[in-house]
């Protein structure tokens, strides 16, 4: 297996900085390094290179619009990269890790449009208690598949069952020292959710660790590293929000092949079903209020923000 020397040096020096009393010893993208996924993508057989993670600019651009045009024109640049943001309550960190692929597809021929479309972003909020140490405690995970959210505790996690049942547990597997959550994403249409200890379907699929970007061998491949993008950076996704060669609108791609302008950010994610309280974009924008409302036994849980660049 590699090792992900940028990642634990990360890690390491948080831990190194940390003194008693320390509120916020790490930095957002430190926190970000510590949690990010051990990440299970199923690959389809007939154009696995489709499912491989990327930028939004792996084309070189940030026009929305010939993502899916581009995306097999040189599979090289497709290299492994997951978006992340740091938003924080007083009791806890709200980290969210955005999965960006230029095409939403099927294997069978879609000339209307109903079950295809260009770009797709879908992830996963994990929720992590301040507890005075560098990192915090992982208590939650919330997962966005489609049109609908998932809800998952790690072992030992005080969290029960709220206005949504809990779905299952978060896989915890240890990688170069360090106790990382496991996610797992569908082929073709990448829905998310928490890994089930489980094999790919069909015996094919790439498994991402955190770490140095880089390009799948093929569709079957077990150590691919993935880099970290932050959300916030300048000139990045957030800060493009408002550009309509990416965004047809707010927190919505343009994409103009299979359903039009029908991918979303994390700020315009959205369960289908959950409430009409509980509007569009929270996983982003008020991830307390939407992790208040799906589990209860959450303890001492503050819903105001002390930082949130969604905000």
């Amino acid at each position: 297996m590699k090792i992900r020397a940028a990642v634990l040096a990360c890690v390491t020096t948080a831990a190194v900085l940390l003194l008693p009393g320390a509120a916020h010893a790490a930095t957002d993208a430190e926190l970000a390094a510590r949690w990010a996924p051990v990440h299970y993508q199923d690959t389809d057989s007939s154009d696995y290179d489709a499912d491989y993670l990327s930028r939004v600019s792996f084309d070189g651009d940030w026009d929305a619009g010939n993502n899916w045009e581009h995306q097999d024109d040189d599979p090289s640049r497709l290299t492994g990269a997951v978006y992340q943001s740091v938003v924080e309550t007083s009791t806890h960190w709200f980290i969210v890790y955005s999965f960006f692929h230029p095409r939403d597809w099927e294997d069978f021929a879609d000339p209307l449009g109903l079950h295809t479309h260009e770009n797709d972003m879908e992830g996963a909020l994990l929720v992590v208690r301040r507890d005075g140490s560098a990192f915090g405690r992982l208590e939650a995970m919330i997962t966005v598949a489609h049109s609908d959210f998932y809800s998952y505790v790690p072992a030992g996690s005080p969290f029960t069952s709220g206005r949504e049942n809990i779905d299952g547990t978060v896989v915890m597997r240890t990688v170069d020292g360090v106790s990382r959550p496991t996610t797992r994403q569908e082929a073709k249409g990448h829905g998310l959710y928490a890994w089930n200890n489980a094999g790919f379907p069909g015996g094919d699929g790439v498994v991402y660790y955190p770490g140095t970007a880089e390009v799948p061998s093929g569709g079957n491949d077990s150590s691919v590293g993935y880099t970290l993008v932050d959300t916030f950076a300048a000139g990045g996704l957030w800060s493009r929000r408002s550009d309509a060669l990416t965004f047809a609108s707010p927190g919505t791609f343009r994409g103009d092949n299979g359903k039009d302008n029908a991918a979303n950010t994390a700020w315009g994610w959205d369960d289908g079903n959950d409430g009409s309280d509980l509007q569009r974009g929270l996983p982003a924008t008020d991830p307390a209020k939407l992790v208040a409302a799906y589990f209860d036994g959450t303890g001492e849980f503050a819903l105001g923000y002390t930082r949130n660049g969604y905000r």
